[in-house]
């Protein structure tokens, strides 16, 4: 190999032996010329013998010698560029099947990657996302038992804050119950002033009843004397004054016997076919009577249902009025949600499919539930004031209507939620042979409490006592009769 400041051709017979292209573009390089160096020695022979020629033409020509060479020097730079190309160019033929084979396998698993994420793509969305609806525009829902007086009254005892646990029957406030005594009291005293009159009845009645004999006899009395009177009338035994005065009191008997049978029929008017506990003034009292009971016992405001106490608005010492809102009792064991769908999710909804739920309360909890009804109407429709779409500033807005979702009791019973948390719905709609609309009623009622029958039962007890007590035996008794003169 010839050292790289050696000059090529020296060594080689004739100095013309051709050499590597990396030495000759060293060489072009450095010298600025491609002919071989022995050539060169034989120019510059010639050129000395003109040498006194060419220096003549030096100073004039000095210029366009020197643009020369340099046009030169470029013209063989692009000649060694082009030669240069040629050998790469080689060498990238050479490269350019493999590179190729490459390139068409990475673009080949790139396409494939994108045809299945494609393929699995759809498939996904015809096997799920097509059988299901979702939103997050739903809410838990819950009954709110609103606790309020029945009676006015002064506040006297709260037994129960808000967040805590409520039995049904427990007492949650109590009023002041010196009024509701008073007008006990005076109920009571007027149930057996009826019960007493209604008895003073019957007796008027039986009294009335045994009036009639009495004045039937005398009638009956005066009737005779007056017809044994009047045939001696013709014979002058007897004056005509006695037989009109015989006639006048037959005719006095007879109008007072009318007169106690029509008493008689009066008194019987009010008692007949009733009893003291069926009598209409024992009746009416007993009714106040109840009432005023009652309204004692209402002095005691009891929960009529299971639940958490919430929303307490009532204070000790505070004078409330009846129907005022006191307290609120919420049944954290029946709760629901209420899914907003937009109507162009509605179509393959049905009553009973399953559904999933979510909460941002347990994230991590899947609660189970299914479809239970379709609201008769959309949020719009039921607001404070609907839309009026009949005018001319209408703007298409796509509506919601609620689903109603019942959540399984173990579900909730595990992991209890509170009225108005946000959900995630999932509704599974694989099943759509199921009915959109409810049709058949409901047979037992919705919800039901019997707090209050109890109120009723103790006042009606009694009452009961109190006619028994006031009830008294009207029986005549026998008056022994007196021994001796």
């Amino acid at each position: 190999m010839t050292p790289d400041n050696e000059i090529p051709g020296e060594g080689t017979d004739g100095g013309l032996a051709p050499q590597p292209y990396k030495y000759r573009y060293k060489y072009l390089h450095k010298y600025g010329d491609e002919s071989p160096r022995g050539e060169r020695d034989e120019h510059a022979g010639d050129e000395d013998d003109d040498g006194r020629d060419e220096e003549k033409d030096k100073g004039a020509g000095k210029q366009d010698g020197d643009k020369n060479d340099k046009d030169q020097n470029k013209d063989k730079e692009k000649k060694d560029g082009k030669d240069g190309k040629d050998e790469d160019g080689k060498e990238k033929k050479e490269d350019d099947p493999k590179a190729k084979r490459k390139k068409v396998v990475v673009l080949s698993i790139i396409a494939a990657v994108f045809v299945l994420a494609g393929i699995g793509w759809l498939l996904y969305y015809i096997f799920v996302l097509s059988q299901r609806e979702t939103t997050d525009d739903a809410y838990v829902k819950g009954d709110m038992v609103t606790i309020s007086s029945r009676v006015a009254g002064t506040v006297v005892e709260v037994g129960v804050e808000e967040t805590e646990r409520v039995h049904q029957g427990q007492v949650l406030i109590k009023l002041d119950p010196v009024d509701a005594q008073v007008s006990l009291m005076n109920a009571e005293g007027q149930l057996a002033q009826a019960v007493r009159q209604a008895q003073a009845q019957m007796q008027q009645a039986n009294q009335a009843d045994a009036a009639i004999p009495q004045r039937r006899a005398q009638y009956e009395q005066a009737r005779d004397d007056y017809n044994r009177r009047h045939p001696l009338l013709e014979r002058r035994a007897v004056s005509a004054e006695e037989v009109d005065n015989g006639k006048r009191q037959m005719q006095q008997a007879k109008a007072a016997l009318d007169a106690a049978e029509r008493e008689a029929a009066a008194a019987h008017a009010q008692v007949d076919g009733t009893t003291v506990e069926t009598y209409p003034a024992v009746i009416q009292a007993r009714s106040q009577f109840r009432n005023a009971w009652v309204n004692s016992g209402r002095n005691a405001i009891v929960s009529p249902i299971e639940g958490y106490a919430a929303r307490r608005q009532v204070q000790v010492g505070q004078r409330i009025q009846p129907g005022q809102d006191l307290l609120t009792v919420v049944p954290l064991a029946d709760l629901w949600v209420d899914a907003n769908f937009k109507e162009t999710q509605l179509e393959h909804i049905r009553i009973g499919q399953p559904v999933k739920l979510t909460t941002d309360m347990y994230s991590d909890v899947e609660y189970h539930g299914k479809v239970v009804g379709l609201n008769a109407g959309t949020g719009s429709a039921f607001s404070l004031l609907p839309a009026e779409n009949a005018t001319g500033n209408w703007i298409k807005v796509v509506q919601r209507l609620p689903v109603r979702i019942a959540i399984d009791a173990e579900d909730l019973r595990k992991h209890p939620l509170r009225i108005g948390l946000s959900t995630d719905v999932n509704v599974d709609t694989h099943d759509r042979d199921g009915r959109v609309l409810s049709e058949t009623p409901r047979s037992k009622p919705l919800a039901s409490t019997n707090v209050y029958e109890q109120e009723m039962g103790e006042a009606d007890q009694r009452a009961e006592q109190i006619i028994r007590e006031n009830t008294v035996d009207a029986t005549p008794k026998p008056v022994a009769a007196k021994r001796g003169g």
